[in-house]
């Protein structure tokens, strides 16, 4: 997450309204078990969710010039769940050994979860910092992939959140209405009419359909460059409440076509066989690479779809420009894989004309470490 404004967290007019130091002071004493001096805050900039973030910065008495922090996540609503699914999931996947935050504390009544602090360097942030480092902590990536597709699928559990949700037909459909919706006709504002519309879903729903098939393993559904924080010599996972099962190649598609970070078709296609390799390992059978990486393709083109969708809800709706900057990157994803595949050309074609800018070769924004 990324810092954008300061102000000490005790200040009647500070924005996130439901906390304050003699608050953060009543818990967290008994927690560090001796009194706090003094606190300050950070908001932080989340993801694309309704959900707020602040690091709170805490000095104790007997240490003034030591800063400790904690996380904040403001849940979009007081009088929350006593258990969200953040704390569900948090639960079902440290008893794995899965690198997530630590719970400190949760107020259901004000809607606060108070977290460890992951810091402030994320996956996104080495391939731009240290490029020659990118095959090592992609490879340290994959292989929470990997962790995710075999110990946490073969323990998957109806107390787990993720356990009853699926990547179905409905699903993945309802993603592709939601980007005609806010994409098609909100940002691009090309009123499809109602012949054009049913032949975009039509093209969409067997592209679903085609997916919904797959095998399902457990998903992270949120597996980019900037959930992946990076402390010492190990990666921490963010923004996991949302898990559900679906196909495998779904988090593969979040981290290598990721609309913040595009890597190289090389080094993306080496971090592919690395993959392959692992789970060929794993599971003790070969893994056909033409079908797997079909169904990457077909995924791919989903994902980085609904993507759009949501960067331009965002805009449409919340007047959020921050995410726009990352359409055009996306798009070159989906232009690149339509291609890349030639029995995706009569899907590529139809995308075309309802969406002009596929039309055009740009990689205007983008980062190709």
């Amino acid at each position: 997450m990324e810092v954008f404004n300061t102000k000490p967290a005790d200040e009647p007019d500070s924005p996130q309204g439901r906390f304050d130091g003699d608050y953060l002071k009543s818990w967290l004493e008994p927690l560090v078990k001796e009194p706090v001096s003094s606190f300050e805050f950070f908001t932080l900039k989340g993801d694309a969710s309704d959900r707020s973030y602040f690091r709170i910065n805490y000095f104790v008495k007997s240490r003034p010039n030591e800063k400790s922090s904690i996380i904040v996540m403001q849940l979009k609503e007081a009088n929350s769940e006593q258990e969200p699914d953040f704390n569900r999931m948090q639960k079902f996947l440290k008893h794995l050994d899965m690198p997530v935050p630590e719970v400190l504390y949760y107020d259901a009544r004000r809607g606060l979860l108070f977290l460890e602090d992951g810091g402030d360097m994320h996956l996104e942030d080495i391939t731009r910092n240290s490029p020659e480092n990118i095959i090592l902590w992609y490879q340290k990536a994959i292989e929470l992939i990997v962790a995710m597709q075999t110990r946490v699928t073969q323990n998957m559990r109806p107390y787990c959140p993720a356990y009853a949700l699926k990547f179905d037909v409905e699903k993945l459909m309802w993603e592709m209405d939601f980007m005609i919706k806010h994409y098609i006709q909100g940002f691009l504002k090309r009123g499809l009419n109602q012949d054009e519309e049913s032949i975009v879903r039509t093209a969409l729903l067997g592209l679903c359909e085609t997916l919904a098939e797959e095998e399902r393993v457990f998903v992270h559904r949120d597996f980019h460059s900037r959930n992946l924080m990076i402390r010492k010599n190990s990666i921490m996972l963010l923004d996991f409440q949302d898990a559900r099962m679906g196909p495998r190649q779904y988090d593969l598609v979040s981290l290598l076509k990721d609309s913040y970070v595009v890597l190289n078709e090389e080094t993306r296609n080496e971090l592919l066989s690395y993959y392959l390799q692992r789970m060929e390992q794993e599971q003790s059978q070969p893994i056909a690479r033409a079908p797997f990486l079909k169904v990457f393709n077909w995924m791919s083109i989903q994902r980085n779809l609904k993507a759009i969708g949501t960067f331009a809800f965002q805009y449409m709706e919340h007047k959020n420009e921050r995410y726009l900057e990352y359409l055009d990157p996306t798009l070159q994803h989906i232009r690149d894989t339509i291609h890349s595949q030639p029995d995706l050309e009569p899907l590529g074609q139809i995308l075309k004309q309802a969406i002009p800018r596929l039309n055009i070769d740009s990689e205007k924004g983008v980062t190709r470490p």
